[in-house]
């Protein structure tokens, strides 16, 4: 058999070439029932629309480069699924590619977004240089960062409001009554790193406490159970420890219970950042902050939909506010409930 045309679906169908065009069209108007009978007609012919020719012609891919650093934590498998099934619903297609924070590697993964021709770029956790920026830039295609932060006008970005999740995260364990305070850091080339800790930090300073112990897990489970083991594997360890993500959090209070035998919340308050699923299973049950993923990709998918729609619309950096959800990890201040505050 050769290939099935939209001139046959037509005739089958009844109706102009024009209308089995809007049918597979993402986004053009017409009417449900020439819609079912232009399907109809192409699922009896065998028919599907060429994709890459139509791009040709309008000059949209409808394909949105996702690039993500790492999949281990849960946060950023719940966050893209959302965004996949929330760009798919608006006709388009998405390109998932890994990177490190190596600036080389991001470059190479860029490279080959902009040959797909993608008509935008949601890059999660990877920094990106101002030259790889120029050059989207010059291509029209827009970025928009999420869950990461960078000084650069050109650059939309969506991230939780790390700064003010770090302070209540630190008032909660001066609250707490702990006095010997840690911080396992996650990379520290990473702005939601910094601006956590520069949050945690400053709750302590207004209580006149200083951090007594500081590792850095660089956001890896394994690499944050050695910097468990280097905090408190020693005389008069903390009594407290905040660690940069729940990720690391969940390897952090492995090692404290099997490996230290150290007892969570009587010896040690442990407390986290993202609120992933896991957090809430009674094996951690994790005070931690919530990052309002739901919120971050509606907020990221329009951004992004504006800037392909006009290129010239102006960056937006978005920052959105996460509660406090208080679990059984760590002491209770009096007079707070169980859900958080």
């Amino acid at each position: 058999m050769g290939k099935i045309t939209s001139v046959e679906v037509a005739a089958k169908a009844g109706v102009s070439r024009s209308a089995v065009s809007r049918v597979f069209t993402p986004g053009a108007s017409v009417s449900p029932s020439t819609a079912a009978k232009v399907r109809a007609a192409a699922r009896e012919l065998g028919y599907r629309p060429n994709v890459l020719a139509r791009s040709l012609i309008t000059g949209r891919s409808r394909i949105i480069g996702l690039v993500v650093a790492y999949l281990e934590n849960q946060f950023y498998p719940e966050a893209i699924e959302k965004l996949s099934k929330s760009l798919q619903e608006r006709g388009y297609h998405v390109l998932v590619f890994m990177a490190s924070n190596d600036s080389e590697a991001t470059q190479t993964v860029i490279d080959e977004l902009l040959d797909y021709q993608v008509d935008g770029i949601v890059i999660a956790s990877v920094g990106v240089s101002n030259d790889l920026t120029r050059r989207c830039e010059d291509a029209g295609i827009p970025i928009v960062l999420f869950n990461r932060d960078q000084f650069d006008d050109r650059l939309s970005s969506v991230t939780s409001d790390n700064m003010a999740g770090g302070a209540h995260l630190g008032r909660l364990l001066v609250e707490g009554g702990h006095d010997r305070i840690g911080h396992i850091a996650g990379w520290e080339g990473a702005s939601t790193q910094i601006d956590r800790e520069a949050g945690f930090k400053g709750a302590l300073v207004e209580a006149g406490i200083r951090m007594v112990a500081r590792t850095v897990g660089n956001f890896h489970f394994e690499q944050a159970k050695q910097a468990a083991r280097e905090m408190f594997d020693r005389d008069n360890p903390p009594d407290a420890v905040f660690v940069a993500n729940d990720h690391m959090a969940f390897a952090v209070m492995d090692v404290l219970r099997f490996e230290l035998g150290m007892r969570i919340p009587d010896d040690v308050s442990v407390v986290g950042y993202d609120d992933v699923p896991m957090a809430s299973w009674a094996s951690y049950d994790l005070t931690t902050v919530r990052q309002r993923a739901n919120v971050m990709v509606a907020q990221t998918i329009d951004i992004l939909m504006s800037r392909i729609d006009n290129i010239d619309t102006p960056p937006k950096r978005i920052c959105i506010d996460g509660p406090l959800i208080i679990r059984g990890s760590a002491r209770k201040p009096q007079g707070t409930d169980h859900a958080g505050i």
